[in-house]
């Protein structure tokens, strides 16, 4: 059978350009800092060495067990065999956060996405899984602290992923924020909050269920939408009499926005409410409402989903750009190393280029990566070439429907400045064989980062 490609019209790539594309001259960083401008050190106490067993090789560490680390480590091994790879992670049991939304409408169970081993990655791709937390780093002296010892490194890649920041909602104060942590979790990062989002919608008996959109480079754009697919349909199925309320902060939707619109329309029109250039300037949590600048929106119960910024841990090793909006690692935007120390790296969704922050991105990413450390080990380079951005998207719960899009990126040596590449496709006309390659495309980035 043969699969249909959808071309993006020109209109709609710019569009879809200025999506993710609009941070790059915020966040973008000048190839030609100084090493002065970031600084060498930033140690939070050093202490006994850490109970590794001696470097049979180069030694390259890698702080953060997501996809971009996992990734890394397997593939710089493979590149240069001589590596000697750590993995230090602080989660002793690994859950992925892509495909967490199929949770919601019974697709998929907690097991699917946590059924992995970092023992059986480290074991499989030799090299050595370390379960503890970063708490410190000095450069020159080359050693990672931890909480269970300080490691030397002849390279350091650091994945941290991302943090929230609630101050983009309007919420300022440690207590608020807390408890919208608790009583309304994100869903973006732990594994709990998944599950509690779960309890969430399947206890929920009627009224309204807010979710939003954050606006600038979130982690996964097209996740929200998404997620809001995914509850509706369980609504529906379940003949709940309730509405998903979509405040988007954003103009329009942030990506396939076609097939987005058609699920809602379609599919949900008695279920999703969408409002498009929704600001959040606090929430009234006894009340429980949203507020902005002109409007209130009342819920019985929601998800809320603030700004995102860089993982706090780049901002607490000394590794920030100052003039990051969020906060992101200060690195040369085509090799990854912090500006002016070609021994440490940052990867994934904390790095500053306008890719979407999600976990292909982060994998095709990571090869790349992997290939610039084996190359700089033995005193070699290579040439940039872009990440791939390939990403499903289920619509429809029953039967399984899904839409997709394969996205690759483009850098303008003028500008400094990244963009969608003309060779980025949509897929947004829904049907089953994209709704079944949703989990085939989960099941085979987890395989190729455990196996």
């Amino acid at each position: 059978m043969k699969k249909e490609v959808n071309e993006i019209p020109r209109r709609s790539f710019i569009k879809l350009s200025g999506a993710v594309a609009s941070l790059a001259a915020g966040s973008m960083v000048s190839q030609t800092a100084q090493a002065a401008d970031a600084p060498k050190n930033h140690m939070i106490g050093a202490g006994v060495a850490a109970d590794l067993p001696k470097a049979k090789g180069p030694r390259l560490v890698v702080v953060g067990g997501g996809a971009s680390g996992l990734t890394i480590a397997k593939y710089a091994k493979k590149e240069y065999p001589k590596f000697d790879v750590v993995m230090v992670e602080k989660r002793d049991m690994y859950s992925s956060c892509f495909l967490s939304n199929l949770l919601y409408s019974n697709v998929i169970n907690l097991e699917f996405l946590a059924d992995h081993s970092f023992l059986d990655a480290a074991k499989n791709n030799k090299y050595t899984f370390f379960n503890a937390t970063c708490i410190g780093l000095d450069r020159s002296a080359r050693k990672l602290y931890t909480d269970q010892g300080e490691i030397a490194y002849d390279f350091l890649v650091i994945a941290p992923g991302i943090s929230y920041d609630y101050s983009r909602i309007g919420v300022k104060d440690a207590e608020t924020e807390t408890a919208l942590r608790t009583q309304y979790p994100a869903g973006f990062t732990m594994p709990t909050e998944h599950i509690s989002i779960r309890k969430k919608v399947h206890e929920f008996e009627s009224g309204t269920f807010v979710l939003n959109v954050p606006g600038g480079n979130y982690r996964c754009l097209p996740a929200p939408y998404e997620r809001a697919c995914m509850i509706a349909s369980y609504f529906k199925k379940n003949k709940i009499k309730a509405k998903v309320l979509l405040l988007d902060h954003n103009p329009e939707i942030t990506i396939k926005a076609k097939g987005f619109h058609a699920a809602f329309n379609e599919l949900y029109k008695d279920y999703i409410i969408y409002k498009p250039s929704i600001e959040i300037k606090g929430v009234d949590l006894e009340k429980r409402l949203i507020k902005t600048d002109f409007d209130s929106f009342g819920f019985d119960d929601a998800a809320i989903y603030p700004g995102i910024r860089a993982s706090r841990l780049i901002e607490q090793l000394g590794l920030v750009d100052p003039k990051s909006l969020q906060k992101e690692a200060l690195i040369d935007t085509l090799k990854y190393n912090v500006i002016g120390d070609e021994r440490v790296y940052v990867t994934g969704d904390s790095r500053p280029h306008p890719y979407s922050k999600s976990a292909n991105t982060s994998n095709t990413e990571g090869k790349y990566v992997a290939k610039v450390l084996a190359a700089r080990a033995q005193g070699k380079d290579i040439d940039w070439y872009s990440p791939e951005t390939i990403c499903f998207s289920l619509v429809n719960a029953d039967p399984l429907e899904g839409i997709s899009v394969d996205a690759t990126y483009a850098y303008d040596a003028k500008t400094k400045a990244f963009s969608f590449s003309k060779d980025t496709k949509m897929f947004e006309d829904r049907d089953q064989v994209k709704g079944r390659g949703t989990l085939s495309w989960a099941e085979a980035l987890h395989r190729d980062l455990f196996a």
